[in-house]
C-alpha cells in the first residue's frame, strides 16, 4: 500500500466480533497529535459486521485486512507487524483507547533512547465498573528483574506493576526478531516481555502520564478474565527459567491461587502451596494475599480492593529497567 507520506509508526490493532468497540479504538489513533502514522485493523476471521463499521471511517491512513480464518490475538497482531510499513509500531487493543498525546511522548522518548531496541511503556486510565485510576501504581526500581515487577505482587492492590498492551510502542525489527507466540491462549504480553528481556539490546522505559484508556468490563468476556488455573500454571512452569524464584512463587500462589479458588478447586490449594515454596522463594505479602484469595469472600475483596488497592500514580519521571 502507498501512503501519500511514509508513516513513521504503525498501531496494530487485532478485532474479532467487536464492532461497537473497534471504531473507537481506530478513531483514538486517527486523533493523535502526531499523524505520520497508519492503522492496521487485523479481523480475526469473516466478520461482515465489523468490516462494515470500519468502511464508515474516512481515512487513508486505516487498513483493513480481513483474515480468511480466525488465528487469535497473538497470530493477528504478528500478522499486523508483517505487513506494517512503518519501522515503529504500537499496539491497541480493539476495546482500550489512546489517549491525544501517546505517539508524541513515546515516540520522543524511543528518540532519546541508547538501547538499539527501546521498549516504551506507559502509564493507562483504568477504566473498572468501581472507579477510573491511574496504573501502574509504580514503576520498577532501580536493577528490579522484570518478571517480579509485572508478576509478584508488594501490596494487596491491583495494577501496581503493570505493562499493558495497549501502552506498548516498539520498533518492528524486535517484534519480527521476537514474534508473540501465537500458540498461547493467554498471557501473550508477559510471555513475550519475559522473551525479549533476555536480550542484551532491550531497554523498557515508562512514560510516567496516562496515554491509554484501559477498559475492564464485567460483561465483556475475554480470555484474560477467563478462569483456567490449570493453563496458568502450566504457562509459569514452562516459563521458570525466565523469571526469579520470588516471581514463580508469587504467581503460583496469587494469580495461579486466585483462579484455582474463583473455580472452588480446594484439593488444589496444598499442591499449588508446596510448588511455589519447593521452586520459589515466597514473601509474606504472597502467603498473605494466597490465603486472602482462598479464605475472603469475593465480594469482600473486591471492596478491599477499591479501597487499599487503587491510587494515582501521576507526576513521576521516565524511569527505565
Amino acid at each position: 500500500m502507498n501512503h501519500p507520506i511514509q508513516p513513521l509508526v504503525s498501531a496494530v490493532i487485532p478485532t474479532k466480533n467487536r464492532s461497537s468497540v473497534v471504531t473507537r479504538a481506530v478513531k483514538s489513533v486517527l486523533e493523535q497529535t502526531f499523524w505520520r502514522l497508519e492503522v492496521i485493523v487485523v479481523v480475526d476471521g469473516p466478520d461482515a459486521e465489523t468490516e462494515k463499521a470500519l468502511q464508515q471511517i474516512d481515512d487513508p491512513r486505516l487498513r483493513v485486512v480481513v483474515l480468511p480464518n480466525s488465528i487469535g490475538g497473538a497470530a493477528a497482531r504478528n500478522a499486523g507487524v508483517a505487513i506494517a510499513e512503518a519501522d515503529w509500531i504500537a499496539f491497541l487493543d480493539d476495546d482500550d483507547e489512546w489517549l491525544p498525546r501517546k505517539i508524541q511522548l513515546q515516540i520522543d522518548a524511543a528518540n532519546h533512547s541508547q538501547a538499539k531496541f527501546p521498549i516504551i511503556a506507559c502509564s493507562v486510565i483504568a477504566n473498572m465498573p468501581h472507579g477510573e485510576f491511574v496504573h501502574p501504581r509504580r514503576f520498577p526500581k532501580f536493577k528490579e528483574p522484570l518478571s517480579e515487577y509485572i508478576l509478584a505482587r508488594n501490596s494487596p492492590g491491583f495494577g501496581e506493576g503493570l505493562i499493558q498492551t495497549s501502552g506498548i510502542f516498539t520498533s518492528r525489527e524486535l517484534l519480527r526478531k521476537v514474534p508473540f507466540r501465537d500458540d498461547l491462549r493467554k498471557h501473550q504480553d508477559w510471555d513475550w516481555l519475559l522473551r525479549v528481556a533476555t536480550l542484551e539490546d532491550v531497554e523498557i522505559q515508562f512514560v510516567s502520564e496516562p496515554l491509554a484508556i484501559w477498559y475492564h468490563s464485567k460483561t465483556q468476556k475475554s480470555v484474560s478474565n477467563t478462569y483456567d488455573w490449570q493453563y496458568s500454571l502450566n504457562w509459569i512452569k514452562e516459563n521458570r527459567s525466565l523469571v526469579t524464584r520470588r516471581a514463580y512463587a508469587s504467581f503460583i500462589m496469587i494469580e495461579v491461587g486466585a483462579q484455582a479458588s474463583a473455580q472452588g478447586k480446594w484439593q488444589e490449594f496444598l499442591p499449588l502451596l508446596w510448588e511455589a515454596i519447593r521452586f520459589g522463594s515466597p514473601k509474606p505479602i504472597d502467603f498473605l494475599l494466597c490465603f486472602g484469595f482462598w479464605l475472603v469472600p469475593r465480594n469482600t475483596r473486591r471492596w478491599l480492593k477499591g479501597l487499599l488497592g487503587e491510587k494515582q500514580n501521576l507526576g513521576q519521571p521516565l524511569s527505565s529497567v
